[in-house]
């Protein structure tokens, strides 16, 4: 078992990685050796992300289409011959309560942020029991989908099944040595958070209240999400499956 971060070796494919926290997990995982592949729907971003990173690649991937999966996983299968790391990162945030929030932007929600983990899980589990060495799913979560929040209606019902589906998911793969666990991040300063303040009308007032708030002064940043996800995808965690990692600067408490 190795006793550090490395992931030489390991090929690795990150979902919402053209920017934010996708694109700054897709970075930690090249820096320590991983072939990375990011996928996005956006690929002027996503290119110019993967040429920043040794050995990354890009891939256009619409994470709610059931066909771009199966493409996507046959393709890594033709290149690399291996999957030993998935992390299931994309996702929306639209700001709006119960009633707010009509059936289309439900249905929306949920296929980005709980399909997706589906349709990742499931289409990526078959390659990553092929080589027989195990391998890591790593699904982002959120402190909503263990402390929902009322201006979050669908994105805190959709994390919280994230957090669930992760569990069953742990159970179904661990006999393959397959772990699966959930990352749920507090405020970190992306354009999702940005958007998310911005509706107050006053977004630097907004951002500073946050970091007023957080018992360790500050918001998230991309980076401190990364690196919870590097341990999990690294042989550091190979004990660890159904954990659900929070990093939130002590804000549930």
């Amino acid at each position: 078992m190795a006793d550090d971060l490395s992931l030489e070796g390991k090929v690795a494919l990150v979902t919402g990685a053209a920017q934010g926290i996708g694109r700054e997990i897709a970075s930690r995982m090249a820096q320590h050796g991983a072939r990375v592949i990011l996928t996005d729907v956006e690929p002027e971003l996503g290119k110019e992300a993967a040429a920043t990173m040794k050995g990354a690649s890009y891939r256009d991937l619409d994470v709610t289409s059931e066909t771009q999966w199966e493409k996507a996983i046959e393709t890594l299968r033709d290149e690399h011959g291996r999957l030993d790391i998935l992390v299931n990162n994309a996702g929306i945030s639209p700001a709006a309560n119960i009633e707010q929030t009509d059936l289309d932007l439900w249905r929306r929600v949920q296929a980005i942020n709980v399909e997706s983990v589906f349709l990742g899980c499931r289409t990526a589990l078959p390659l990553m029991r092929e080589s027989g060495d195990g391998g890591s799913i790593v699904n982002l979560s959120s402190i909503q989908g263990l402390r929902p929040a009322a201006p979050l209606a669908a994105y805190s019902a959709s994390k919280a099944a994230v957090r669930a589906l992760t569990k069953s998911v742990a159970l179904h793969a661990a006999g393959d040595r397959i772990r699966c666990n959930s990352v749920h991040p507090g405020g970190v300063h992306t354009r999702m958070l940005d958007d998310f303040a911005a509706l107050t009308g006053d977004t630097d007032a907004a951002i500073t209240q946050m970091n007023a708030a957080n018992p360790l002064g500050r918001v998230g940043q991309p980076l401190d999400i990364a690196n919870g996800v590097l341990y999990l995808a690294s042989d550091l965690s190979v004990w660890v499956t159904g954990l659900e990692l929070v990093i939130d600067g002590g804000s549930t408490l």
